[in-house]
C-alpha cells in the first residue's frame, strides 16, 4: 500500500496537476499549431515538388532529388539544430517556432514529393495510407522543439518537472500526447483499411 501511495504521489500528484495544468494546456495548443502548420505546408510543398518533377527538367529534378535525399537521410533533430544554431551565423535569425515548423515541413515534403511522384501516374489515393503514417510520425516530432525552447508539450512538462521535483508533469505530458495522437492513429488505420479495400 505504501508503494502504491508513493507511485501516485510521484506520477499523479493532484497538487502538482492543479499547479501545472495551464502550462501543459498551453503546450498542447502550441503542439497542435505546429502540427497543423507542418502537415498543411509539408503536404502542399511535397505535392508541388512531385508535379515539378513530372516536367522532367534535368537540372531541376537533380536539385529536387538532392533535397529529398538529404532531408530523408538526416535525423530531424540534426536538421533542427543546424538551422537554429547555423543560420544566425549568416545573419538569418528565425524564432524557434518557425525553425521547428520549417524543418518538419521540409522533412514531410521530402517524403510526400517522392511518394507522390512515384504514384501520380496511377492515382493520388494510393498515397493516402503511407502519407498518413508519415504525417503521424512527423507531427510527433514536434516534441523535438523542446531542444530549441519551443513551448510545446514536452518543453512545458520538463520545465514543470524541474521546478516541482516531481514526475507528474511528465505523466501529464504523456497523457496529452496520447489524447492528441490516438485519434490521428485511429483515423490513419481507418483510411489505410478503406483505401486498401477500394484498391481490391
Amino acid at each position: 500500500m505504501e508503494a502504491w501511495s508513493r507511485f501516485l504521489d510521484t506520477f499523479f500528484n493532484w497538487a502538482v496537476i492543479e499547479r501545472y495544468f495551464p502550462a501543459i494546456m498551453k503546450g498542447v495548443v502550441v503542439t497542435v499549431e505546429i502540427a497543423a502548420a507542418v502537415v498543411v505546408t509539408g503536404t502542399l510543398l511535397g505535392l508541388a515538388l512531385a508535379i515539378v518533377r513530372t516536367f522532367r527538367l534535368l537540372a531541376v529534378n537533380a536539385l529536387i532529388v538532392v533535397f529529398v535525399d538529404v532531408f530523408r537521410a538526416l535525423p530531424p533533430l540534426v536538421l533542427i539544430l543546424l538551422v537554429y544554431f547555423g543560420l544566425p551565423n549568416i545573419g538569418i535569425n528565425l524564432p524557434s517556432f518557425a525553425v521547428l515548423w520549417l524543418v518538419l515541413a521540409l522533412v514531410l515534403a521530402a517524403f510526400v514529393g517522392t511518394l507522390a511522384y512515384i504514384v501520380l501516374p496511377q492515382a493520388i489515393r494510393l498515397t493516402v495510407p503511407p502519407l498518413t503514417n508519415r504525417t503521424i510520425a512527423i507531427t510527433k516530432n514536434t516534441a523535438l522543439g523542446t531542444v530549441i525552447g519551443v513551448g510545446e508539450i514536452l518543453n512545458q512538462a520538463t520545465t514543470a518537472q524541474s521546478f516541482s521535483g516531481n514526475a507528474t508533469p511528465l505523466m501529464m505530458g504523456a497523457i496529452a500526447y496520447v489524447i492528441l495522437f490516438i485519434p490521428v492513429v485511429v483515423l490513419g488505420r481507418f483510411l489505410e483499411t478503406r483505401f486498401v479495400w477500394r484498391r481490391l
